[in-house]
Parts: C-alpha cells; sequence; structure tokens
C-alpha cells in the first residue's frame, strides 16, 4: 500500500543522490546538472530492461511516475511557489522603466513566436505526411514559446548585465508564462471543445475565446494586486518573522487557489504579488531580521522546488518511451525535433527583435540585447506540463514528444551557453 509520504520521499531522496553525483564529479549548474543526471540514470534503466528483461525496472519506475500528475502538480502546485520567489528579487523600478518593452515581448512576442513555430510546424509536418491541423500546431507553437522563468533569474544571480537589460530579461520571463498559459487554454479550448459548447458557430467560439483571454489576464492581474496589498498591510501591523514568514505562505496558496476557482490567470498573480511584496514589502512592512528571514526561505523554497522539477524533466522519458510517437518512426522524430529546434530559435529571434527595432527608433538600445535575450529564451517544465495537459490523443502524444526533445535542447545547449553569451558582450 502506498503511503502520501512516499512519492515525496522518493523524490527527495533522488533529488538529494542526484544532486550529489553532480556536485562532486559532473559540476554543472545544480538543476540542470539534476536533470541530466536523472535523464542518464532513466536511459539507463531502459537499456537494462532491453538487456535484462525479466528485471522490468522501466515499468516500476513507470507506475511511480504514473502516479504523478505532473502538469497538475508543477500547474496547481509548483508554480506558484516558482514564481512568487523569482518575483521577490526583481527590481519593480527598473521593470517600470521598461514596461513598455517587457510588455511588447511578453505579448507581440509570445504570439508572433507562436504563429511563426505552429506555422512552420504545420508546414514542416504536411510536407512528411502527417497532415496535422493547423490549430493543433499552434498548440505546439504556443507551448514551447514561453521562456522558462527559474532558469533564467538562476543565471541572472551570478552574472554583471546592466540594470535596464536584467530587468527586461527578468520581467519577460516571469510574465510571458502567465500569457502563454492564458493564450494556451484559449486554444486548447477551441481545439477540443471546451468553450462555446452551447454553439458549434466560429465566431461563437471565437468570442468567448477573446472573452476568456480578457478574464484570465485583467482578473490575474488585479487578484495579484488585492492579494499583495492586503499581505502587505497585515506585516506592517505585525513583528514577528515567523508570522510575517507565514503571511507570504497564505499569500501564495490563497491566492493561487482563488485564482484556480475563478478561472483567473494564477501565474500572473503571483507575479504581481511577488514584485509588490519583494519590493514595497520588503522596505516598508518589515524589518532587518524579518526581511532575512522571508528572503531565506522562499530561496530555500525556491532551489527545492527547483530540484524536484528539474528531476521529474529527467525522469520523464521513460514515460515518453512507453508510449508511441504518432506512429513515425524514432528517427523522422528526431528530425522533426531539429527542424523544430531551429524553428523555435529564428521565431525567439523575430520575436525579440520586432520589439527592440521598434524601441531602438525612440531611445538607444544596447548592442547585445537582441541575442542575448534571443539566446535567453530557456524553455522549461511549463512548456512540458501544457503538454502534458492535452487530452489523450496520439496528436497530443507527438506534441508532447517534440515540446520534450525542445526542452531538452533548450535547458542543456542554451542553459549551459547563456552565460558565455553575456560575457561575450559584457565581459
Amino acid at each position: 500500500m502506498t503511503s502520501p509520504l512516499d512519492i515525496p520521499a522518493i523524490l527527495l531522496v533522488l533529488a538529494t543522490l542526484f544532486g550529489t553525483l553532480n556536485y562532486w564529479f559532473i559540476k554543472l549548474p545544480h538543476t540542470i546538472g539534476l536533470m541530466l543526471v536523472a535523464l542518464v540514470a532513466s536511459l539507463s534503466v531502459v537499456a537494462l530492461d532491453l538487456i535484462f528483461p525479466s528485471l522490468e525496472m522501466s515499468t516500476l519506475v513507470y507506475r511511480f511516475l504514473e502516479n504523478i500528475d505532473f502538469n497538475v502538480t508543477l500547474m496547481q502546485g509548483m508554480l506558484s511557489f516558482l514564481l512568487f520567489a523569482g518575483s521577490l528579487h526583481v527590481d519593480l523600478d527598473q521593470l517600470l522603466k521598461n514596461k513598455w518593452t517587457i510588455l511588447a515581448f511578453a505579448s507581440i512576442g509570445v504570439v508572433l513566436s507562436s504563429v511563426v513555430i505552429g506555422g512552420g510546424f504545420w508546414l514542416i509536418s504536411g510536407a512528411i505526411g502527417l497532415s496535422l491541423p493547423f490549430l493543433i500546431c499552434l498548440l505546439l507553437g504556443v507551448m514551447v514559446s514561453p521562456t522558462d522563468p527559474v532558469a533564467v533569474l538562476g543565471v541572472l544571480k551570478t552574472l554583471k548585465v546592466p540594470a535596464p537589460l536584467k530587468a527586461k530579461i527578468a520581467g519577460e520571463s516571469l510574465f510571458n508564462d502567465g500569457v502563454a498559459v492564458v493564450l494556451f487554454s484559449v486554444l486548447a479550448s477551441l481545439a477540443f471543445g471546451n468553450i462555446g459548447e452551447e454553439s458549434t458557430e466560429a465566431g461563437f467560439q471565437l468570442t468567448s475565446a477573446i472573452w476568456l483571454l480578457i478574464k484570465e489576464t485583467v482578473g490575474g492581474l488585479v487578484l495579484g494586486l488585492i492579494s499583495g496589498l492586503s499581505a502587505f498591510w497585515l506585516l506592517r501591523q505585525i513583528d514577528d518573522y515567523v508570522l510575517e514568514v507565514l503571511i507570504t505562505l497564505a499569500l501564495v496558496t490563497g491566492a493561487y487557489s482563488i485564482a484556480l476557482h475563478l478561472h483567473l490567470s494564477g501565474p500572473i498573480a503571483m507575479v504581481i504579488a511577488g514584485l509588490l511584496i519583494g519590493n514595497q514589502g520588503t522596505s516598508l512592512a518589515m524589518s532587518e531580521s524579518t526581511r532575512l528571514h522571508v528572503e531565506t526561505f522562499w530561496e530555500l523554497i525556491d532551489e527545492i522546488l527547483n530540484s524536484i522539477l528539474f528531476l521529474l524533466i529527467g525522469l520523464k522519458i521513460i514515460f515518453l518511451l512507453k508510449h508511441a510517437s504518432y506512429g513515425i518512426s524514432y528517427p523522422l522524430l528526431i528530425s522533426l525535433f531539429v527542424a523544430i529546434t531551429l524553428l523555435s530559435i529564428i521565431a525567439r529571434y523575430l520575436a525579440i527583435a520586432l520589439p527592440v527595432k521598434i524601441r531602438s527608433l525612440i531611445s538607444e538600445v544596447n548592442p547585445g540585447t537582441v541575442p542575448i535575450l534571443t539566446w535567453a529564451g530557456i524553455r522549461g517544465g511549463v512548456s512540458v506540463a501544457l503538454a502534458l495537459s492535452l487530452p489523450n490523443s496520439p496528436e497530443s502524444i507527438l506534441l508532447l514528444f517534440v515540446t520534450y526533445l525542445v526542452v531538452l535542447f533548450s535547458v542543456t545547449v542554451q542553459g549551459l551557453t547563456i552565460e558565455n553569451v553575456i560575457k561575450y558582450y559584457y565581459p
């Protein structure tokens, strides 16, 4: 009989073991190293099963992973803590100074990237005989367009980057997750008929989709402001670091739960609340002792949850290998992955270059802005979670395969080289 403690216990033990192996031998950044060790361990289990079929080790791991709903675990649990923790250390003044550029990256940029990737995937899939619907291809574009704030913010902690550029990178990585999640919910609803059920007319569905987009985005922003201001008021009335840490914890869990029930954007609410508490709350509502305890607490939460998240991404390869890949061969699947990876980089470049070009007409832009922001577009757990939330079908399995491979490339190649790109422009 499985105990409720079994899953977190196993994950924490594996995260500790794999993290230690990385620390001793591989010496990569913690989360990236942890994911790669987990990936190698997963593939080793599969290889052992091929050599010794009677062991059935991959079956045991697969059954364990089946008990973990990755989408629910991340999107309805971990993401709220990760986004709030990441927002606490973002400079609000710099964010406001660069608000229009960040807004363009997180809105126009995400839409443009989604259309380029989705349209390219539609053409490529048609050329190799898959004939996927355009809306399904567009879903892939939305899934692999958002950057991962966890990986990006982790890199920024250790590098010297000009404050305006740092604000653009951090702000975009925090807000485009929320925008992408909202766009995904709209497109998934249109593709699988979850909205507009009273009518099959496309016009009605489109109207419902636009309303859903506005409701989730604006509602999440308002919820983040109200909950953040409420927590700020409480923090000003109290000088007890244990209780004040508890207030921030209640803010995250309570506001995100409300967002889920009201169908508002929880990610956007968390970013707004985190920015408010991290800038105004720590300076105007906390003593120095409380500030240190709050920041230390959320930094630890951030690191622990990141470890679990990247561990799960590494282990998930066994889950994928147990499924068919839309009936196409693995060589063809890898070719498709290479094409989509190149397409995603091109789309990312266009999504950054266009807003920056418009901005350069008004004021001077740092020379490294476009290449740095392009390569800093690291995909992560949110992309995988969105892919896993699709209804079970051959098309969704194919999208999951491609998304997963793009995330692996992005985290390993871009995540390990973004530091060199930044240092090239800002030595």
